[in-house]
């Protein structure tokens, strides 16, 4: 059975968000999952969320890493850490710039895009309307990451807002793994 890491980003995935939606459905199928909640999720700090994350991959040893927004971010700043073992796979959604500027997120940047993501398969997942990143930028990390990268059209910032509550084809994406 498959250990999945959810790792939420800034202001948190509460439900309807389609992080939280995904975190249920493993779950009412006993799978194994951990949605971690890092701490004061509306003023991230990042040196806070590293020790939180860093124990839980100690404690929790996950083959399936999701990360999104921000947590892309922590994920990148762990990388150069350097203190991870390599997960399975690890999914990228919509990570925001590397150049970002938001007053509440300025203890994760400036970030260095890493040269190992400590992963043996990994997906970057962007949007043509992200409001956190544009199309160039995503186009710029993925070259510089060197992974694969799917596109969602019209997908905003794929949360709750835009419209994902529910996201179908991530779960099937998982159980496929």
């Amino acid at each position: 059975m498959k250990r999945v890491l959810i790792l939420h980003g800034w202001g948190g995935s509460n439900f309807p968000h389609w992080q939280s939606w995904l975190a249920s459905e493993i779950a009412k199928d006993y799978g194994c999952v951990s949605f971690l909640k890092f701490s004061d999720a509306d003023f991230p700090n990042k040196n806070k969320w590293l020790v939180q994350l860093t124990k839980e991959l100690q404690d929790f040893k996950p083959d399936i890493v999701i990360c999104h927004s921000v947590a892309n971010t922590l994920w990148f700043h762990l990388c150069h850490e350097g203190k991870t073992e390599e997960i399975e796979n690890l999914f990228l959604v919509v990570p925001p710039s590397m150049k970002c500027d938001i007053e509440e997120l300025k203890s994760f940047f400036p970030c260095k895009i890493p040269t190992n993501l400590h992963a043996k398969n990994s997906l970057l997942i962007t949007s043509t309307d992200d409001p956190y990143m544009t199309r160039q930028e995503a186009d710029e990390l993925q070259k510089a990451l060197g992974i694969e990268m799917l596109i969602l059209k019209n997908a905003g910032h794929v949360n709750s807002d835009s419209g994902y509550g529910e996201w179908p084809w991530m779960l099937e994406t998982i159980n496929n793994l």
